[in-house]
């Protein structure tokens, strides 16, 4: 036991508490900006995918190849490419602030995908029940589709919040901070 207890002995655990509050502060913003943003954006390409009730093909497009090109791209290099976007919005690109846009922006796209998904799986009988009824988009969306997928969409914030941790790992290594950091100023 005590062999075991002697690998730790080196680490400066007061470091590792401030390095975890600095991830979980970098969490805890990006997931409430990705939440706000995403949400609209992958009931915005719900509603205008075909055979949905704001069919929009060109939109749909659109937004859809938008949101592929971010996912697709790696979040360093997505980290990397924000810095001088960054730097004009929080006046830095280091450190939590520095890392809080690309966090966002890595996140948005992903998060509304899963959106679009969750509401994909509603029954199409809901929605047409609700429009039989006379409701409005608005109601149908407040008062139908969220309410339905709602476990499809809290599933997607604990998806997107597991990415958001590993994207902040990757953002500590080129300054922001976190558990990412550079290993040796914790031990």
């Amino acid at each position: 036991m005590d062999a075991f207890l002697n690998l730790f002995s080196n680490v400066d655990w007061y470091e590792i508490w401030v390095a975890t509050g600095d991830t979980l502060i970098m969490l805890g913003v990006s997931l409430g900006f990705t939440i706000l943003l995403g949400l609209p954006l992958g009931v915005l390409m719900f509603l205008t995918s075909p055979r949905q009730l704001l069919e929009h093909k060109q939109l749909y497009a659109t937004v859809g190849l938008i949101v592929n090109m971010l996912r697709a791209l790696p979040f360093i290099i997505l980290l990397i490419v924000m810095m001088p976007l960054t730097e004009i919005i929080t006046g830095t690109s280091l450190g939590i602030l520095g890392t809080l846009p690309p966090l966002i922006a890595g996140a948005t796209p992903f998060f509304a995908r899963l959106v679009e998904t969750a509401l994909r799986e509603v029954d199409r009988g809901i929605i047409e029940a609700t429009q039989a009824m006379g409701a409005t988009t608005r109601q149908i969306i407040v008062k139908a589709l969220l309410p339905e997928a709602r476990p499809g969409i809290l599933a997607a914030i604990t998806v997107t919040a597991i990415a958001l941790v590993s994207f902040t790992a990757m953002a500590g290594a080129v300054g922001a901070g976190g558990l990412g950091g550079p290993g040796d100023s914790l031990c």
